[in-house]
This record gives C-alpha cells, sequence and structure tokens, in this order.
C-alpha cells in the first residue's frame, strides 16, 4: 500500500511531568521507516529507525527493543538524537464503549482514522531523558492512535486526564470525495459515566477560533480553551512521508467545560492539558 502511516500515542501524566512517546511507522510508496517521538512539558526528540524496526502484534508495538502495549512502555535509546532509558507500568486499561469513528470506521478511503484504545488506566515508573528523571508514582495514561495517508489539513486535538476523569476531542477537516466537512470526535470519561460527542450523533461547531472551540449535540455543551500553549514541533505524515512539522503542547493550561441541560457538570482550568491547534491563526 503506498502512502501509509501507523502509529500509537501513549500519554503518561503526573503531577510533576507528562511524556508521551509515539511510536510509528510510515510508507511513501517507495520505501518504509519507523519512528519514535518523545515529547515532554521540556522538549521533543524525534528518532529515526529502518522500516523493519517495526513489529506489531495484537497487543504491543515493538521498535527494535523498544517495547510500548497494553502492560506498559519499556524503552532503552541512546543514540545522538537522545538518550532515553525507562520502564514503565499499567495497570487495567479503560476501553471506551465502542469506536471513536462510529460509522466511519467502514469507510476505507478516510484519509485519517483515530482509534482511543484506554482513556484512562494508572502509571506507575520511571523514565531517563538526556540525564532527567520523569518519576511517575499512582499516575494515569492515556492511549490512542491514528493510520491512513495525512493528518487533516486544519484540526484541533486536546486531551488531559482530571479527578475523577479524562476527555479527548478532536475537531477537524475531513476530505470526503469532491467535498470537505468540519468532523468531530470526542470523548470525556467522568465518574465512571462515558458523554460522547461526534459529527454521526448530531454534534455541530457553536464557535472556533483562537484556541477556543464549543460543541453541542442535543442538550450537551462542551468547551476546551487553550490560555497559554508550550508548543513543541513534531512531525506528522503528509501521504505517508513524514514531512509535515505540527506543534503540541504536552503540559499546558487550558480550561474545559461541560454541560447539560444547562446544568455544569464540570467546570476546570489544568496546566495539564495536551493540545494541538492546527488552524490558521
Amino acid at each position: 500500500m503506498s502512502g501509509y502511516f501507523y502509529g500509537w500515542y501513549m500519554k503518561c501524566q503526573s503531577k510533576d511531568s507528562t511524556v508521551a512517546f509515539i511510536s510509528a511507522r510510515h510508507k511513501n510508496g517507495t520505501s518504509e521507516t519507523a519512528s519514535l517521538q518523545v515529547i515532554t512539558e521540556d522538549g521533543a526528540w524525534n528518532i529515526d529507525m529502518p522500516g523493519t524496526a517495526f513489529k506489531k502484534d495484537c497487543a504491543n508495538i515493538f521498535l527494535g527493543k523498544n517495547r510500548f502495549g497494553k502492560n506498559g512502555i519499556r524503552v532503552n535509546i541512546d543514540n545522538p538524537e537522545a538518550r532515553i532509558k525507562g520502564k514503565l507500568d499499567f495497570g487495567q486499561i479503560t476501553p471506551i464503549k465502542y469506536d471513536i469513528m462510529g460509522p466511519f470506521a467502514l469507510i476505507p478511503f478516510m484519509e485519517c482514522r483515530h482509534y482511543v484504545f484506554s482513556i484512562r488506566h494508572s502509571v506507575n515508573g520511571k523514565v531517563v531523558i538526556n540525564g532527567k528523571n520523569y518519576v511517575f508514582e499512582n499516575a494515569v495514561g492515556y492511549w490512542e492512535g491514528d493510520s491512513g495517508r495525512s493528518f487533516p489539513k486544519d484540526y484541533l486535538w486536546t486531551h488531559t486526564c482530571f479527578s475523577g476523569g479524562s476527555l479527548m476531542l478532536s475537531v477537524a477537516d475531513i476530505p470526503f470525495g469532491p467535498l470537505h466537512f468540519t468532523g468531530i470526535i470526542g470523548v470525556i470519561y467522568y465518574n465512571k459515566k462515558e458523554y460522547r460527542f461526534a459529527t454521526y450523533l448530531g454534534a455541530h461547531i457553536q464557535e472556533l477560533r483562537d484556541g477556543k472551540v464549543r460543541i453541542k449535540q442535543g442538550n450537551m455543551v462542551f468547551e476546551a480553551h487553550l490560555l497559554e500553549s508550550s508548543g513543541r514541533a513534531l512531525n506528522a505524515p503528509v501521504g505517508g512521508s513524514m514531512i509535515r512539522t505540527i506543534h503540541e503542547s504536552a503540559s499546558c493550561k487550558a480550561s474545559y467545560k461541560l454541560r447539560i441541560k444547562g446544568k455544569t457538570v464540570f467546570s476546570f482550568k489544568t496546566n495539564k492539558a495536551s493540545f494541538e491547534y492546527e488552524y490558521p491563526s
């Protein structure tokens, strides 16, 4: 298959630190490569690998001797780009009720397909990146993935774990044959209850500008607002080649609010938001 990518995003979040690992393979029609990207509040690192380094089974991605999967992460990188070594153990993962793509999961020609494998799980362990310790004790994690040909041209993505919950939202320009539409997928796990926002459930945009989005679906309204960006450069796919530069704030200041039937379910600010805002300024 020409022009293809597949990758997992595994985020670990404590009160002091955030580290996310992006393990991926990518094929541009002539060559196949693999990569590991690591992002923290301090920086971002990209480690390129040959395509043969990438292996996958039902529960793990292997990049050489590095493993990323449902039970945790084992990483040992020592090269000019970065020295990264660590062991992170995951507790019981929390799958969402059904595929985040809904009926769009059945459409074979989507530019980008999204997955949510665990909306929240426990994390324990330590990672050392270029001599700095990132310690996770009774911390929390999140695990998602993407596949397809390219990331959307314009999009917003955010995630955070918070007291009693975890949330993810993505809003993107979706090419659909000759047409384009704004697609919405989002899931909130709060007090062991799942709330879902999606285009296929009738969600629509009420406001989208300057790092802020407000979405309405039936009697639910959800708002996310990027308050202070700390974006780090990451590579993203275009036609399977990792030639686009996007910017993610791994741990930044943002606010979130959920209202149902006019009643506020939660409203909070956090310094532990992850945010990508790839719309024109």
